[in-house]
């Protein structure tokens, strides 16, 4: 059964490009949505030109997704559209400002609605800052300049707001951050010990082989000393002759961060942990094969083990399946 969706993502171009990829839609077509809100006072004009819209006239770049409803449901929908915009910025998305970019979902059925009321509220349960993703009924759809219609298989190399690396390690995300928020500074100072404080806060590197974890071989879980945010697991860490714990990858690609580390006149990879901003080590290529080519090198001092038989009382019994 088809079914109809408008969704505002910033540039039409990339916005069109990944919804298309997704099985079920059916087909996709960009042009310009009035998010006319209650109370406003104006007539809606009959066309409109790419030019007037960066003008600021009150559209919004749009793509018109039509899906099969059957094998692909409109919550499964907002999900993918929620991969590829920042859901708390308003007015921008990527390099492009201005109220064409905003983010905005506009429905054609009434019962719609309350399916992408329900999925913003959840989405706000990710994000710390307001959602502002608008929720409209579509007043107006004026099909775009035929140029701009499947922009980017035209133009393969044309500008794209869309990180589609980022949005796959991202649909792999199985950790909230926001459940893990970074204390304050005194508190960090009077939780951890000189230690873990000097590692994780700045960035000094504890002695090889006499750590508390390097040798451990018990199932269970590393997470953030800092905010308890889940970083490795037991099932990942393997022998190393480095003297730190060695893990082949995070439990979460993305509750770690890597950045150039240029210190002591050595290239390498720093590793932090995404809420707390810990530094945690560094990681190298030069890992098992069999496990993926990768070794991050990680201080005990930044980590906590919960112990399997302990992880449900903690409150980590979500992340079991992964040992």
């Amino acid at each position: 059964m088809k079914e109809i969706i408008y969704l505002a993502g910033g540039c039409f171009w990339g916005t069109e490009k990944y919804m298309e990829s997704i099985e079920g839609v059916l087909s996709t077509r960009v042009g310009y949505a009035l998010g006319k809100k209650e109370g406003e006072d104006h007539t809606l004009p009959e066309t409109v030109t790419y030019e007037q819209v960066c003008g600021h006239i009150g559209h919004a770049e749009a793509v018109e997704v039509i899906f099969d409803s059957e094998k692909i449901h409109l919550t499964q929908i907002l999900k993918e559209y929620a991969y590829t915009i920042d859901p708390t910025s308003i007015g921008r998305q990527g390099m492009d400002i201005g109220i064409q970019y905003r983010t905005g979902v506009y429905y054609t059925k009434a019962e719609q609605e309350s399916i992408i009321s329900a999925f913003l509220e959840q989405l706000q349960q990710e994000y710390s800052e307001p959602v502002v993703v608008e929720n409209l009924p579509l007043l107006q759809f004026i099909e775009a300049e035929e140029y701009h219609q499947k922009y980017l298989n035209k133009n393969p190399n044309g500008y794209c707001h869309i990180n589609f690396a980022k949005i796959e390690k991202k649909k792999q995300s199985v950790v909230n951050p926001v459940l893990y928020p970074k204390p304050a500074r005194e508190v960090l100072k009077e939780k951890l010990t000189p230690l873990q404080y000097a590692v994780t806060q700045q960035n000094e590197t504890e002695p090889p082989f006499a750590n508390e974890y390097w040798e451990t071989e018990d199932e269970g879980i590393y997470v953030d000393i800092t905010t308890g945010e889940p970083l490795f697991t037991s099932k990942d860490k393997f022998p190393s002759a480095c003297g730190w714990p060695s893990f082949a990858k995070p439990l979460d690609p993305n509750a770690v961060e890597e950045y150039d580390d240029l210190s002591l006149d050595m290239i390498r990879t720093e590793v932090r942990s995404r809420s707390g901003n810990a530094h945690l080590g560094h990681v190298f290529d030069d890992g098992p094969k069999e496990l993926g080519g990768l070794r991050y090198c990680i201080n005990s001092a930044s980590l906590r083990f919960i112990p399997k038989k302990e992880m449900e009382q903690e409150g980590y019994g979500e992340f079991l399946p992964f040992l």
